[in-house]
């Protein structure tokens, strides 16, 4: 009786989890278009300058400067499932109201700011409620499997979303895509209303800044979730440094053409398939804290290849430093968010992956806007060199604390 009922347990829990991941995927796959179809609404529907093209993709990143620290305050504070649900209604009702202004001929240039600032704020908060979701709906023992699932998973549409944006784009406009986008937030909303409830756990009443002061204190006491904080901020300034420096490298100093250019960058969400079908086996064999720094090791190594690009006959030494690198930066995410979601004490948890999303994903827009000046100050070549060596500062990090003492990042404290 005892196993049928552990049995019923275990299959309703998958049933749950399919259902969560059918939902990321759908609302994934839309923003992923999103990516490509709304500067493409602003250049050729509203024949935006440059300047105001590159406004609009600052808007929509400006939200985890905004609501990185008080997004694990907002998400604790409300049920998660209506919480989710919520979200991405009001991401429907936003991005859905692109193509009804277009079709009453009244789209506007700030009308798609306010889009990409809302869209980008209510992603803020729908990602930090995923990342508590899935721990409270999954068993801790199947965590790191699912969290590689859904790093795979992201993978794929990051490599697909925007190949299949372009070709929506040409079919049915920028304008049609973005109707598409809107549907799928509608798609996701109605399978997360299926999911269980999971309401957040009684607080005392406590000021907003003394939650988020909590949240802070405990990542950066932790002795691994601060230098694996450190770790993923490096990571990510570093990967955006390299992305934006490769149409620039690519078509000034190889001189190939814009759609090449295209299918290397689309090489950074290979990597990252291959690093979340890889991660699990990985920290098995050699434990997740030696996973983390083996692969960026490995990552590190194989990024310097990307240099040694300088004709379209040798473009595979870029896409295979691109993916390298990837391949290390996901197999570390999964590592890190997998220790957090165990670790963390529920009641924190969201306050720890906002504190950790808005110090390392804040990095992102100084990772590019830091490789575009160098390269101004020493030339694109030379500040390629800079940012691939600089890779090995990420697994450097951590051999520098405590965490080279582990096999596993939840291991016993050892000095």
């Amino acid at each position: 009786m005892t196993t049928q009922t552990s049995n019923a347990s275990e299959t309703n829990e998958s049933q749950v989890f399919w259902r969560f991941w059918l939902a990321m995927t759908v609302s994934g796959a839309g923003s992923a278009m999103t990516v490509v179809a709304l500067p493409l609404a602003a250049v050729t529907v509203l024949d935006a300058t440059v300047l105001e093209t590159t406004l609009l993709a600052a808007t929509g990143q400006v939200a985890w400067l905004v609501l990185g620290l008080p997004a694990g305050v907002i998400v604790q504070r409300y049920p998660l499932r209506g919480l989710q649900v919520t979200l991405d209604l009001v991401r429907l009702a936003a991005i859905g109201s692109i193509p009804v202004a277009w079709w009453a001929g009244h789209l506007t240039f700030p009308h798609l700011l306010v889009v990409a600032l809302v869209t980008g704020m209510a992603t803020v908060l729908f990602d930090i409620g995923n990342s508590t979701f899935l721990p409270a709906i999954i068993d801790k023992r199947e965590l790191n499997a699912r969290n590689s699932l859904m790093s795979g998973t992201h993978a794929v549409i990051q490599t697909g979303g925007p190949s299949v944006s372009g070709l929506l784009v040409q079919l049915a406009g920028p304008v049609g895509v973005l109707a598409i986008d809107a549907v799928s937030y509608l798609a996701s909303a109605v399978t997360l209303r299926t999911l269980p409830e999971r309401r957040p756990q009684a607080q005392p009443h406590a000021k907003a800044t003394q939650l988020i002061r909590q949240g802070w204190n405990y990542v950066i006491r932790h002795p691994v979730m601060r230098p694996c904080m450190v770790w993923a901020t490096i990571m990510n300034f570093v990967t955006a440094a390299l992305l934006a420096l490769t149409p620039l490298y690519l078509v000034r100093e190889v001189g190939v053409s814009a759609s090449i250019v295209g299918a290397v960058i689309a090489m950074d969400g290979v990597g990252a398939l291959i690093g979340s079908a890889f991660a699990t086996r990985l920290s098995r064999r050699v434990g997740t804290a030696r996973a983390i720094i083996v692969a960026g090791v490995i990552g590190g190594l194989v990024v310097l290849m990307t240099p040694f690009t300088t004709t379209l006959s040798n473009i595979y030494f870029y896409a295979l430093g691109l993916a390298g690198l990837s391949f290390s930066a996901v197999v570390g995410s999964i590592m890190t968010r997998t220790h957090r979601q165990t670790d963390s004490p529920p009641a924190l948890l969201s306050r720890v992956m906002g504190t950790v999303r808005f110090v390392s994903w804040g990095a992102l827009p100084l990772g590019a806007a830091l490789s575009g000046l160098l390269a101004s100050a020493v030339g694109i070549r030379a500040a390629l060199w800079i940012m691939c060596l600089a890779a090995f500062a990420a697994p450097l990090s951590l051999l520098l604390t405590s965490v080279r003492h582990r096999r596993d990042l939840s291991d016993a404290h050892q000095e």
